[in-house]
């Protein structure tokens, strides 16, 4: 593995441990101590990628909980020249799905 890959790889294990500990965390201490481990593993990333930092944050830091691969599965369901949407929390429609 080159020196650069090595840098993906620890950004995006910092990465990890802060998304752990900034949803697991109670001490206020700790999560500022989170925060700023996901801010530099973003700052590691961007700087890698050539990416401005917002956009790395809007990609790299938007989960919460423990980092695992989210799967998700939607499907259409039509009916009679009709189609079935749900309604999600945020108050768009979408098709159903899980």
């Amino acid at each position: 593995m080159s020196s650069k890959d090595i840098l993906i790889e620890w950004a995006k294990r910092l990465q990890s441990l802060a998304q752990a500990g900034l949803t697991y965390g109670k001490d206020k201490f700790d999560l500022e101590r989170y925060q700023e481990i996901r801010d530099v593993s973003a700052e590691m990333m961007a700087w890698k990628s050539d990416t401005p930092l917002k956009k790395v944050k809007s990609l790299f830091c938007n989960e919460v909980g423990y980092q695992t691969p989210k799967i998700a599965t939607r499907a259409a369901i039509f009916k009679n020249q009709k189609i079935l949407l749900v309604q999600e929390n945020d108050g768009s429609w979408s098709i159903p799905g899980g």
